[in-house]
């Protein structure tokens, strides 16, 4: 299999396989409609947990491109709790995790996304600007 013609990413070295998903830990069904679409025909496969809950189950055992989280789920698991599961258990994720959120006012979000430097993309967003944080965020696929 050749590699895909692209800049290397600075951490070429801990990055999974082409073939490896996006995680996408998103509870709102048109949200999660138009993430899918667009990074599939962008060439990613995408995987979706309904819940943070579920997004740690996932991640327990799975391995991922990267991470795309809502900040505020369903079941008790929040965004930030995603977050710093991964950084304790999954740190080679750590920096390929982007947030989605429509509360950036929120003084909770924002010391949360001083606090991760996380890149955040606010609903609503457009197709472009959720490839282009992806990409230089997981690299190209």
């Amino acid at each position: 299999m050749t590699a895909a013609l692209s800049e290397p990413n600075e951490d070429a070295s801990e990055a999974p396989s082409v073939a490896a998903p996006v995680l996408v830990i998103e509870d709102e069904p048109g949200v999660v409609a138009l993430v899918r679409a667009a990074l599939e025909r962008r060439g990613y496969r995408v995987v979706q947990a309904a819940s943070g809950a579920e997004g740690l189950r996932m991640l327990e055992s799975g391995e991922y491109a990267g991470v795309i989280s809502d900040i505020r789920t369903p079941g008790g698991v929040t965004g930030a709790d995603v977050q710093a599961w991964i950084r304790r258990n999954r740190p080679e994720l750590a920096e390929r995790l982007v947030f989605i959120t429509g509360d950036v006012a929120n003084t909770e979000t924002l010391a949360l996304l001083r606090r991760t430097g996380a890149p955040c993309i606010e609903k609503p967003f457009r197709v472009r600007q959720l490839l282009d944080i992806v990409e230089q965020t997981f690299g190209a696929p």
